[in-house]
């Protein structure tokens, strides 16, 4: 299982402004899995900021970018986008892209299937300067 974040590497917006990050995955089945986005600011823990279904497409947001992000999957390039407009400096952060990743999905509100395959990428920083 191979996850990939593209964005910049380092990405760096202004508050209001938008930013797109891309996750190419391989080694496994699209559509058998959820996938999705946390991001996390050292010496802090991991934060699930968005999933998707890979089942039904059905998504799932942290209620602290509710509104803001949208998480979104072209399953014939294994890609996972996610779109984030009206930045704010809080989103901040190392950003990852995770498949199956339950510990963190499922307090987005994802409920399953499961299947014990969680994988991450290497992240790619978003900085949001004020």
């Amino acid at each position: 299982v191979q996850l990939v974040e593209s964005g910049g590497g380092l990405a760096e917006a202004q508050a209001g402004g938008s930013l797109r990050l891309s996750c190419t995955a391989s080694g496994f089945r699209f559509e058998d899995y959820a996938i999705g986005w946390f991001r996390q600011v050292p010496g802090k823990e991991r934060e699930g900021v968005a999933c998707i279904s890979g089942t039904d497409s059905s998504t799932y947001y942290a209620d602290s970018v509710k509104g803001r992000f949208t998480i979104s999957s072209d399953n014939a390039k294994n890609t996972v986008y996610l779109q984030m407009n009206s930045l704010k400096p809080e989103d901040t952060a190392v950003y990852y892209c995770a498949v199956d990743l339950m510990e963190l999905f499922v307090k987005l509100g994802y409920e399953g299937p499961y299947y014990g395959k969680d994988h991450w990428g290497k992240g790619t920083q978003v900085t949001v300067s004020s």
